[in-house]
């Protein structure tokens, strides 16, 4: 991502730099999802243990919350962000 681009830019393009391969949106889709589908147990396995990058739970990761995060993170200066469900919940986080 280019990082000279302004602050208004960043806001609608940091982390969907290019269309939606499947459907060529420029909007981030919206994944109600909260379940992936996995090859076998193996490939399970890696993603839980976090040693194969992807999607595992909705809470964990979701492809929507991903592009949200890092706009807050290019927007802040940051290397990452994470994006919780409330105040309660970053309070926790933090703790």
């Amino acid at each position: 991502m280019r990082h000279d681009y302004r602050f208004e830019t960043l806001q609608i393009h940091v982390g969907q730099e290019q269309p939606d391969p499947v459907t060529d949106a420029r909007a981030v889709p919206i994944y109600q999802t909260t379940s992936y589908v996995f090859k076998n147990a193996a490939h399970a396995a890696a993603r839980f243990n976090l040693t194969d990058a992807g999607n595992i739970y909705g809470r964990l990761t979701n492809p929507t919350q991903d592009v949200f995060e890092k706009r807050i993170a290019a927007l802040e200066g940051g290397v990452a962000a994470l994006g919780v469900a409330s105040g309660a919940a970053a309070i926790t986080y933090a703790i």
